[in-house]
């Protein structure tokens, strides 16, 4: 995959991925809304299981599984490697942000909330440009345990690398804004 250099390219990009991804964008947004939540049934049917002790809540699972895997076929029709399961993950964590964030502006605190909900979008934005080829996950690694002074260590290099991790957020969410646009009929 070429490796975006400036907003040139990146325009030339999403116009060339509404071509090669003809289908109404905003109907799979809506769709995706509808995979986070199941994801979310799942979850819930897991802890309803264990808390109750009732496993009826468990055997709804394969159900309600069924039916995200067939629905997010749709979303995902074809993929490579571990795109499928990061993209799964990627809308989960959207979901639960949204949650807690919604949680946080409930007992008043807006900046938190805020901040949970931009987390959630960025997410969001993430798994549209996964699923759009318009990012490599060839760069995604599995991180192993580190010690503290190594974690200390990340932090302040994740810092230095913060400006590039926003460059590939803003180009994410200005995306979304321009190809999955829910209010176009």
């Amino acid at each position: 995959m070429k490796k975006i250099e400036n907003i040139k390219d990146f325009i030339e990009k999403i116009d060339s991925a509404k071509k090669l991804n003809p289908k109404d964008l905003s109907s799979d947004q809506d769709l995706t809304i509808a995979l986070m939540n199941l994801i979310s049934i799942e979850e819930h049917l897991v802890f309803s299981g264990a808390k109750t002790g009732k496993t009826h809540f468990y055997d709804m699972i394969q159900d309600i599984r069924e039916l995200r895997k067939n629905l997010m076929q749709k979303v995902i029709p074809s993929y490579e490697g571990e795109v499928w399961c990061i993209s799964k993950h990627l809308l989960a964590s959207s979901m639960r942000l949204i949650e807690v964030g919604t949680k946080q502006q409930s007992l008043g605190r807006k900046e938190e909330a805020y901040h949970l909900f931009n987390r959630a979008y960025d997410l969001y934005c993430l798994f549209w440009g996964l699923n759009m080829n318009l990012v490599d996950v060839k760069d995604v690694k599995m991180i192993e345990g580190k010690s503290e002074k190594e974690e200390q260590k990340q932090i302040i290099t994740s810092s230095q690398n913060e400006e590039k991790e926003k460059g590939l957020m803003s180009r994410m969410k200005s995306f979304v804004h321009k190809a999955v646009n829910c209010c176009i009929e």
